[in-house]
């Protein structure tokens, strides 16, 4: 009973920091980046809150339990995604005062074209949403007995209710108080005690065999696409560049997300670390999944088994916020416009607009997640396509003056064609598909823009003066829909 209590406190406490959001949101640029005004701390603290969810929470720890220490690259390679965002791209990215990846590229390149590549980042963030909220379900399900409908109802509308009230400072808020509760319930809590259970370091080497304490135990191919597909994914999704545009400087962006990030790798860690304790203690467990519920319900004491189901769960809410938000802003900034369509100037009116959006891609998101219960193949078909697809084109804009509009548009359509091709060939979960993606993206790039015209030299003196100027003007959201 004190578990479900702590529960349901977490779960009020989020609806009550929404509303406390709500009341520091006057403007769209409030509602979509926080302002621009995150400091080192709250920029910390909400980086890592929304790269950290089920996958490197409840995913981390079974991974653990199944192969030991070569469970953590899943999760490493999101840390070190953060990380490399941060130090080579995150200041630059900051100063440009945009509120999406597609902007970006239309600024780059001065070619609308390119803007096709919002409606492959709305599938993945939207996605990012349904998996967290099955996720989420999952536990509730376990926790107070009841159908998985009723457990996506439950966190589904909570989120909701918080994101749409008060959009991204209402998220910031709620991810502040999940980073808190994850640290204490997972770093703090969940390892020291699951570690005790387990006898310690010599205990475990006792009862688990020796693959276990094998970093390579899951394989070097396998390893190696990891951070291919999330490292790389970490560099260009819409709900980490989000992030970026929050912080108040490009100092903020850079130096707070390597914190992020050296944070995200501890993290992984320690899941790996209670997955090997949740194996020596909890032998048999079919599906891993159920690792991380299996061992706060069974082995961590009363009240310390609540803290940690909480953290799991804000583990996932701060992910889902996160990615609901990014799916809105760019079917509003960016799709939106792709069909005539223009939102009021009015700033008032215009956070309606957004508060719109965000309910009603989170309904859609809920409705995906009733219907729709084994959600992993679909998120990895938006994985591969986003980084096979995007990847290409938006580094190459960052880092190759010579690279056109037409360069970038071909490497979308051939890398997407190529991950596709590769999955119809060797599966959905089969790591071909990705290797096929970026190699001909990265070929298409290269030969159409150097056969091509050189992007118009007033479009590229425009970019590099905004990704060079630390005083750049806000991309206003009605400006960025004309673009």
């Amino acid at each position: 009973m004190l578990n479900v209590s702590i529960i349901v406190l977490y779960l009020v406490a989020m609806l009550a920091f929404g509303w406390w959001g709500k009341t520091r949101t006057s403007t769209a640029a409030d509602y979509l980046v926080a302002g621009r005004r995150l400091g080192p701390v709250f920029y910390t603290g909400t980086m890592s809150a929304l790269v950290l969810g089920s996958a490197s929470t409840v995913g981390g720890v079974g991974l653990g339990y199944e192969f030991g220490l070569g469970g953590i690259w899943l999760v490493v390679s999101i840390g070190v995604g953060v990380v490399l965002l941060s130090l080579l791209f995150a200041g630059r990215i900051q100063r440009l005062k945009i509120f999406t990846v597609t902007q970006m590229l239309t600024l780059r390149y001065g070619f609308s074209a390119t803007r096709v590549s919002s409606i492959v980042m709305a599938v993945y963030t939207l996605m990012l949403v349904v998996t967290s909220t099955s996720a989420y379900a999952a536990i509730f399900t376990v926790l107070f007995g009841v159908d998985r409908l009723v457990g996506v109802l439950l966190g589904g509308i909570v989120v909701l209710i918080y994101s749409t009230i008060g959009g991204m400072w209402s998220i910031t808020l709620t991810d502040m108080v999940q980073f808190a509760l994850m640290t204490i319930g997972i770093i703090l809590l969940m390892l020291p005690f699951s570690l005790a259970q387990a006898g310690g370091w010599a205990g475990l080497q006792a009862r688990l065999d020796a693959s276990y304490f094998d970093f390579g135990s899951r394989g070097g191919e396998w390893v190696i696409t990891q951070f291919i597909i999330f490292t790389f994914g970490l560099l260009i999704g819409q709900d980490i560049w989000q992030r970026v545009f929050t912080a108040r400087s490009d100092e903020v962006a850079r130096w707070g997300g390597v914190a992020a990030g050296v944070y995200v790798i501890i993290y992984g860690i320690a899941g790996a670390l209670v997955g090997m304790a949740a194996a020596a203690l909890l032998p048999g467990i079919e599906m891993r999944d159920q690792v991380f519920v299996a061992l706060a319900d069974q082995v961590l004491p009363v009240g310390i088994g609540g803290v940690v189901m909480a953290a799991g769960v804000a583990a996932m809410m701060s992910t889902a916020s996160g990615a609901l938000i990014a799916c809105a802003t760019v079917t509003r900034v960016d799709i939106l416009p792709l069909f005539g369509r223009r939102a009021p100037r009015d700033d008032d009116a215009a956070s309606n607009v957004e508060r719109v959006f965000v309910a009603v891609l989170g309904t859609v998101a809920i409705l995906i997640t009733v219907f729709v219960d084994d959600v992993v193949a679909a998120l990895t078909i938006a994985y591969n396509i986003l980084v096979g697809g995007l990847l290409v084109s938006i580094l190459g804009g960052l880092l190759w003056k010579r690279g056109t509009g037409a360069g970038a548009v071909a490497s979308m359509v051939v890398g997407t064609i190529g991950v596709l091709v590769g999955m119809v060939a060797h599966g959905v979960l089969a790591n071909e598909p990705i290797y096929y993606g970026l190699i001909g993206s990265a070929i298409a790039f290269v030969a159409v823009s150097l056969f091509s015209r050189p992007t118009d030299p007033k479009v590229q003196e425009a970019w590099e003066a905004r990704l060079h100027e630390s005083r750049t003007a806000d991309v206003t959201v009605d400006e960025a829909e004309a673009r």
